[in-house]
Parts: structure tokens; sequence; C-alpha cells
């Protein structure tokens, strides 16, 4: 990975105005940080500013939303992407998950104020008001339908609610700890989650009944994700006939982010391990970009990406900042990552350049979600941050 380049979180609003002037810097690993600044030096009849760089630094090219910089003795290059909206009056607080819905219509978040939204993706107004949890909700998202909204909290209660007029639908009991993620398999007639307590479960929707315990690991379960195995993965047979309540889960992977260092696959329906990984520390999130490749975060900052099918060394190891990795999400032919610096980039195959999101100010970016060429990112300064790819 080339060294990440920084820049200052609002360097949208501050190189608007004439002689303007923003921050930059360039933090090569094991070497002296390398720091410069942009000044605007007036701005076009397009209304797009004329930006020069102080010396290490370049422009390459510049529009409202964006700005494309490079480093070129350390070879790096990043393009910066300001939020297109912010959304500030969701809620009041820190705001610790959010999901966009498959049609990209409606948002729902939770914050650490204790409360749980639905509120319209395109300009950030509150539709609902999901009641029902005790303490915090940790984590939420909705089911592949768009209607109805999946979510865990502290209370160790799983609950199901619609989305439409905010009623629980279903509300699910077992776990001894707080939920902190969960996963939908298929349609989602079967979702899992995962618990403080040690264990994942598999439950049925339909008949809110837990269809049971996949894994007891004796260490907290920070992230769950659920994927679609390639054929060349032997994910082991059930020792016992699957229930028929169990939907959907016949050639897919379990994938478990540890508190232990761990990062663990299993086949969901087999209940068999496929690998163990153990990592430099807490695992806090995973996610599949493939039927055999996988990404995982860790707590000291390293995104480990791994083939299912050789998991013993990882691909590779991407490294920016020693912040907590707190999110990851497949994103077209690559992904997009927030980290607890305030940081959040996108890393395509097929681009020579990182995707910089810009706006929060060293406040950890929790959460991130995305339909087609937009990315919602939350974060601890109480903001819901929109940005159009297509400003790019």
């Amino acid at each position: 990975m080339a060294a990440p380049l920084r820049i200052q979180s609002d360097w949208a609003q501050a190189l608007r105005k004439d002689e303007g002037e923003a921050w930059l810097s360039c933090h090569p690993p094991g070497k002296p940080t390398l720091y410069g600044s942009l000044t605007c030096q007036g701005t076009g009849l397009d209304g797009i500013p004329e930006v020069t760089a102080s010396e290490g630094f370049i422009v390459n090219e510049i529009n409202k939303k964006s700005i494309h910089i490079s480093c070129p003795k350390e070879n790096a290059s990043s393009k910066f992407l300001a939020p297109y909206t912010n959304f500030s009056r969701i809620h009041t607080k820190s705001i610790t998950c959010l999901d966009i819905s498959s049609g990209g219509g409606l948002g729902v978040s939770s914050s650490a104020d204790g409360s749980m939204k639905i509120w319209q993706a395109s300009n950030g107004e509150l539709r609902r008001v999901l009641e029902g949890h005790v303490f915090d909700v940790n984590c939420c998202r909705f089911f592949p339908s768009g209607l109805v909204v999946l979510s865990g909290g502290m209370d160790a209660q799983l609950k199901i609610w619609s989305a439409e007029d905010a009623s629980c639908v279903v509300t699910f009991k077992g776990h001894k700890g707080g939920i902190l993620d969960t996963a939908i398999v298929d349609r989602g007639r079967n979702v899992v989650s995962g618990s403080r307590d040690g264990t994942v479960r598999l439950w049925d929707c339909g008949r809110s009944a837990c269809l049971g315990v996949i894994a007891d690991c004796g260490s907290s379960i920070n992230g769950v994700a659920v994927g679609a195995a390639d054929n060349s993965i032997n994910l082991g047979s059930p020792e016992h006939t699957p229930s028929e309540r169990e939907v959907g889960t016949e050639s897919k992977m379990l994938l478990l982010a540890r508190e232990d260092k761990k990062l663990q696959c299993l086949g969901l329906q087999s209940r068999q391990p496929v690998f163990l990984f153990i990592g430099s520390d807490a695992f806090n999130c995973c996610t599949f970009l493939s039927g055999f490749l996988l990404l995982a975060g860790t707590q000291d900052g390293n995104i480990y990406q791994l083939d299912v099918r050789s998991p013993r060394a990882p691909v590779q190891v991407i490294h920016r900042s020693g912040a907590p990795v707190l999110s990851l999400l497949k994103f077209k032919d690559g992904f997009v990552a927030s980290q607890g610096d305030g940081s959040c980039f996108i890393i395509q195959q097929d681009l020579d350049y990182v995707i910089e999101l810009t706006g929060a100010d060293c406040d950890p970016v929790y959460k991130v979600a995305t339909w087609e060429k937009q990315i919602y990112t939350c974060c601890r300064d109480g903001l819901v941050r929109r940005y159009q790819l297509s400003d790019l």
C-alpha cells in the first residue's frame, strides 16, 4: 500500500474562498511525515476553485466536490471526495450503525442516545422511530425486501420491525449477552446473530425460534458475515439432518470476527470448521468479496485479505493507520473501509489511487452503507454523510 495522504477534513469549504488554505500530509511508513498545503488562487467561471499545492505535492484534477492529489516522491495518489450532503438532525449523539434499503429510498440508523430511526435516504427526513430495545442498539439492517428491519441490542434481544408502521413484529430471546452483529441468509427466512456471550445463533423468522447455536467460541463475536461458497470449497457435512425450517443455508459460509484475535470460518449448514486464522489483534468486522475471497479488519488497523482455499497466509495485509478498522463492505470490484481515526476510503482494482471520503475530523466512522453510486457513513460526531460517486 502506498503512503496514505491526508487532507484537512473541511477542505472543500476552505478552498472556496480566495487565498483559502487547507493542509495536506503524506505518511510514508517508517519515514518522517511530509507536510504541505493547498491554496485557492480564485474561482473559475464554472465555480470550480483554481488550487495550487505546496512543494512535493501536485493537484492533478479538481471539481466542486473532489480533488485528486499526488505526492510523487512517495508514489502516493489519492482522490478526496467531500460529502454531497450531511444529515445532522436524525440523531443527537454518536451514530453507531446504519443501513440503506435495497431500493435506496430509506435509511435506518441507531445511536448512542438509545434511539433507532428510519429516515428518507434522499434528505434525512425522519419517517419512523423504532422503540422497544432496552439500552443501546448495536446493529440494524434492512431485509432484502427493504420493508423490514433487523436489529440487535445490548439487551441481548434480536428484533424484527416493520419499516411501514414501526411495529416490532418479532423478538428473539436466547443470547446471554449483547448482540453485536447480524447477517441475513438469502431472502431472510433465516437470520444469524453474533453476541458478546461468544455464541452465534441461527433463527427462524417465521416461527421466531432459534434453530441452533452454530458456534460457541468463548470469546465475544464482534462481526458476522454470510457468503455463498465457491464450488471448490469443502464445507463439510452436517452431523444431523438440518431442520426443514433452515432455508438457504446449504453452500453458505459463515465468517466470525472474534475478540480473541481469531477469524473463524464455518459451513453454515454443516457447522463444520473451514479454517481458523489468527490475526494481530481483536477482529472487529468481516465481509466476503467473492465465493472465496474475504476481508477482515482488526483493532490495530490491519485489513486482512484471505483466500478461503489457502487461508494460512493472507493474500495481502493493508495497513493505513493504527486506528481500529470498524467497517468493511464490498463495493464494485473493490471495497470501502472505515476506521477509528475518521478515515474512510475506497480501494478498487482498476484504480491506481485511493478514493478518500472526507468530512469526519478524527471522529470514528462506525459504519458504511452503499446504494448504487451513493455511499452513506455514520460517525461519532452524530452526522450521516452522503457521498455521490458521480461527483468524481
